[in-house]
Formats: C-alpha cells, structure tokens, sequence
C-alpha cells in the first residue's frame, strides 16, 4: 500500500468529487458498458447485505436500496465522497454505514458477513490490488458474490485514428499512471487481465462471467460521450471489463 499515492488521490477526488456526483452509478456499469438490465449480473437482491467499494456519491447504493436490500454499506476514499453519499442516502428505510478509508484498510468492516461486495469504476485506484481483493475475500460469507467494473485493460494502450486503432503503450506494461483524462495530480493502477483473473483466485474467489461487451446506443454516445471515452473507439475495442466472481 502506497500511503503517498493515497493521500494524492484523495487530495484530488475531494477537489473533483462534484463533478462525478452521480456519474455513471447502477445500474451503468460504466462508459459505453452494457448496464444490470442487459447483463442481469446482481440476481435477487432482497434483504441481502451489499457492501460498495469506492461508493462515491452514494448513487449505486440508493439503487440498491430500490432493488430491496436489506443493508447498505459503502467505503471511499474521499471525505467529499461520503459527505455526499450521507446527504443522498438520508431518507433511505434501511440500515446505512458508511466508511471514510482507502480500500485497501478495513476500517471496521465485518468479516463473512456480506451477501454481496461490489466495485463501479473504483478498484483500479488501488495501490495494492492483491490486499484489497484479500479483503473483499474476508467480507464476503461463503458462495457471496464479488462484482466489479473498471476499464478495459486495452482501452487506454490504443488511440484513435480515423478508421483504424494505434497501439501506443505496450499490454504487458503494468503499474501506476496517471489519466490523460484527468485535471488533477492522481494516479491509478494499468493491470493486465491475467493479474486481476490470477489474484481473484488466490483468494478463492471463482470467476462465473466476464463481460467485455460495449453498448453504442444514441442514448450511450449522449451520455457517455467526451475527450477520453468515444463512441468511435468504443467501436474498436471494450471501454470497460466486468468481472463477476463468487466466494468458494
């Protein structure tokens, strides 16, 4: 765990945190991705336990809450983040906790307790993937559900040109980076997808589905459209990778 680079990026999401209130939370699994109601990935969530990793602005929990679960936790990095989260879920008829901690700490979490931890777009600001998985691992109860989305390994190592893709960066250079897309100093985590499929096995986790598919929608392009994610490069290759994986 990298305590420099956490203390940067949780700098920059409390600088940046409103302009990503509310972007792309459940059932989006992010830019250009099909969403819950064309992969049907989360089953019946009823009464169950659901624990969001990097939750953000809360959004993916109050989905939750109108699928009815019966519990909603949610950890962030960002003090900014979770303020949000506390103000979008303060009508909500379940029990609420919310934690202020870089994923890779459990900052008070119970271990085998949750029916379901899931990740939108967050796990690849980890520092350390192998802990953090370790610890999705201990929260979840036997055969609970692990589901995350982040973007696809390829998507950043390619660029644009008219008809064709250029290759820019090599596959197999793994490690931290910092987005083109950002205006802030932070750094997220280039991972091969072998590295996220290896160390989701070492923790007993077993992968039941992996999506790749993109959606390239009107509807998509309107709301996802912008300088890094593209309607035309999501026609070359998958915007975003989702992985869902269960407790052995």
């Amino acid at each position: 765990m990298n305590e420099a680079v956490l203390s940067k990026n949780k700098q920059g999401w409390d600088k940046v945190a409103e302009r990503f209130f509310g972007r792309n939370p459940l059932p989006e699994y992010g830019p250009f991705a099909p969403n819950e109601e064309d992969v049907r990935l989360l089953g019946n969530l009823e009464g169950k336990r659901v624990l969001d990793i990097g939750c953000g602005s809360g959004h993916s929990l109050l989905y939750m809450e109108g699928q009815n679960a019966g519990e909603l936790w949610g950890i962030d990095l960002s003090c900014s983040q979770v303020s949000a989260a506390r103000t979008v879920l303060k009508d909500c008829t379940v029990p609420v906790t919310l934690f202020e901690s870089p994923m890779e700490k459990n900052p008070g979490l119970p271990e085998g307790y949750f029916d379901l931890v899931y990740s939108i777009y967050a796990l690849g600001w980890t520092t350390d993937l192998a802990q953090t998985v370790k610890n999705v691992a201990g929260y979840l109860k036997k055969n609970g559900v692990f589901i995350f989305s982040w973007e696809h390994p390829l998507y950043n190592r390619m660029t644009h040109n008219g008809d064709s893709l250029q290759m820019t960066k090599p596959y197999f250079e793994e490690g931290p980076y910092q987005h083109s897309g950002w205006n802030v100093p932070v750094t997220m985590q280039q991972l091969k997808l072998s590295t996220y499929i290896n160390t989701l096995s070492k923790q007993g986790l077993v992968i039941e589905q992996m999506v790749e598919e993109v959606s390239l929608s009107e509807k998509d392009a309107e709301r996802h459209t912008n300088s890094w994610y593209t309607r035309e490069r999501a026609s070359f290759v998958p915007t975003t990778i989702i992985f869902k994986c269960r407790k052995a």
